[in-house]
C-alpha cells in the first residue's frame, strides 16, 4: 500500500509506518497485545497499574526526565489501558522522532518497578476509583460489561477492585511485567513525516533482542441471559444501560451492526434521540453504542431521565426496538447511516494519531492494512435486509440486560 510499509524485527516485534509527507508532525505508539481480559480475578486491575508504573521511572531516566525530555521539545506523552490492548503513545515534530522513540523504549523496556513507587500508586489508583464511583454515567458501563460478559475477563472493570488494587505488590507487578510485555507481544506503529527506515532503525537499536512471546488465550463465548440489575447512588436522575452481547471485530456482520446503531441511536438525526428526546422530551442523554473486540462486542443503549419520566422512557424505548425489528428501515436512513459512517472514518485520518491508531488496530485484529477503498465498498454493499435480520436477532428487548443506577431516596418501578 502506499506510504504503509511493515516489518517483522528478529524478536517478533511488528514495525508499521506511514509516511505523511504534507505534516510536519508524527504519532508513535507502541501497542502491547495485552489489557485487562489476560488478567485473572485475582490480577484484575494490574494491566492499569502497570501501564502507570512505566512513567515510574528507569536507570537512565527519572519519572520527571521522562516527561521533560518529550515536553521540553513540545511534544506529548501518554497512555491507556483497553480491555485488550495496551498503549504507550507521543506525538511530536518530526525532527524529534528518534529522541521520543529513544525514551518511550526505555520506560516500557526497563522499568525500575520500585516497591515504594508501588506503594504510592496503590494510594493515586484508589482516587481514581472512587472518581469512577462518583460519576454513575460511567460506573453504569462498568457493570453494563461485567454483566453482559459474565464469568469472563473481558468482563473485568480495567481499573479492578479495591481489594485487589491495595493488594498489589512488586512480586506481582513484576510478573505481568515479564509474562506480557514480551518483544513478541509488542507492535510499534507511526504515522507521519518519518520514513519505514528510520522507524527501522530506531527499532532495531533501541528494541531488545528477545524471542519471547506472551502466550495469548482469550474466552469470547458466553451464555447471556436478560436481566436487571439495580445500584442504588446519591444521584437525582437513573442512569441506565439496556443491552446485550454481540458480534466482534473480525464479524462479517460488524459494518451492518455499525449502520444498525448509527440509525437506532447514534446522532442527532437518528430515531432515538429523534422520538425519545425530541418529541417526547423525556430524556437529555440517549444514544446507542458498541464496544468492539476482538471476537465479541457489546452493544446498548444509554440514557439518563428523572424518576417521574423512567417508565415512560423504557416503554418507548422498547417500542422503537419492536419497530425496528418489525419494519426494518428504509432506504433514506441507510443511505444517511452510510454517508456518516464513510464520512466518519475519512474525517478521522485528518490526524496522524487517528492513523497511527487505525494502522495498530488492524495489524492487531486482522493481521494486515485494509484499504480505506476496500471499507468504504464494504459499507456501500450492506443491505436493509442484512440490517433487518441482524435487527430481529439483537434488538429483543426481554432478552436484554438491564442496568439502572439510581436515585437512593426515590422509588422507580421497570415498564410493564
Amino acid at each position: 500500500m502506499k506510504n504503509i510499509n511493515i516489518s517483522t524485527l528478529p524478536g517478533g516485534t511488528i514495525v508499521v509506518s506511514e509516511h505523511v509527507p504534507y505534516v510536519q508532525s508524527f504519532s508513535l505508539g507502541f501497542w502491547y497485545n495485552t489489557g485487562s481480559c489476560d488478567e485473572t480475578p485475582e490480577t484484575s486491575g494490574i494491566s492499569h497499574f502497570l501501564e502507570h508504573m512505566l512513567f515510574k521511572g528507569t536507570k537512565r531516566r527519572s519519572a520527571k526526565k521522562i516527561s521533560d525530555e518529550i515536553e521540553s521539545l513540545g511534544g506529548y506523552i501518554n497512555a491507556f489501558t483497553a480491555k485488550e490492548h495496551t498503549c504507550y503513545y507521543a506525538r511530536g515534530m518530526a525532527s524529534n522522532f528518534g529522541k521520543t522513540f529513544d525514551v518511550i523504549a526505555d520506560m516500557i523496556q526497563y522499568p525500575l518497578l520500585k516497591e515504594k513507587d508501588i506503594k504510592n500508586e496503590i494510594g493515586v489508583i484508589m482516587d481514581e476509583l472512587n472518581d469512577l464511583n462518583d460519576n454513575p454515567d460511567e460506573l453504569v458501563f462498568d457493570k453494563f460489561e461485567e454483566l453482559v460478559f459474565p464469568g469472563l475477563p473481558l468482563g473485568y472493570p480495567i481499573l479492578g477492585s479495591e481489594s485487589n488494587v491495595s493488594s498489589f505488590n512488586r512480586e506481582m507487578v513484576v510478573s505481568h511485567f515479564d509474562h506480557h510485555y514480551t518483544k513478541g507481544n509488542l507492535l510499534i506503529s507511526a504515522s507521519g513525516n518519518i520514513s519505514h527506515e528510520q522507524l527501522l532503525k530506531l527499532a532495531e537499536k533501541y528494541i531488545k533482542k528477545e524471542t519471547t512471546t506472551a502466550v495469548i488465550d482469550r474466552q469470547y463465548a458466553c451464555d447471556v441471559v436478560g436481566s436487571e440489575h439495580y445500584i442504588a447512588k446519591e444521584t437525582e436522575q437513573v442512569y441506565s444501560i439496556l443491552g446485550t452481547k454481540s458480534v466482534g471485530y473480525n464479524s462479517g456482520q460488524r459494518l451492518p451492526l455499525n449502520l444498525l446503531s448509527l440509525i437506532l441511536g447514534e446522532g442527532t438525526s437518528s430515531r432515538l434521540y429523534q422520538n425519545i428526546r425530541e418529541k417526547l422530551g423525556i430524556t437529555y442523554q440517549i444514544n446507542s453504542f458498541i464496544n468492539f473486540y476482538r471476537d465479541a462486542s457489546s452493544f446498548g443503549i444509554y440514557f439518563s431521565t428523572n424518576t417521574g419520566s423512567f417508565d415512560k422512557a423504557m416503554k418507548n424505548i422498547e417500542k422503537e426496538l419492536n419497530r425496528f425489528r418489525e419494519k426494518g428501515i428504509n432506504e433514506r436512513e441507510l443511505k444517511r447511516a452510510k454517508e456518516y459512517l464513510k464520512g466518519s472514518i475519512l474525517l478521522s485520518l485528518e490526524s496522524t494519531s487517528n492513523r497511527m491508531i487505525r494502522m495498530a488496530n488492524l495489524i492487531l485484529n486482522h493481521g494486515r492494512i485494509i484499504p480505506v477503498e476496500e471499507v468504504i465498498g464494504k459499507i456501500d454493499a450492506v443491505s436493509a435486509d442484512e440490517i433487518k435480520v441482524l435487527a430481529e436477532e439483537l434488538l429483543r428487548f426481554e432478552n436484554f440486560t438491564k442496568v439502572f443506577i439510581k436515585p437512593q431516596t426515590k422509588l422507580i418501578t421497570t415498564a410493564a
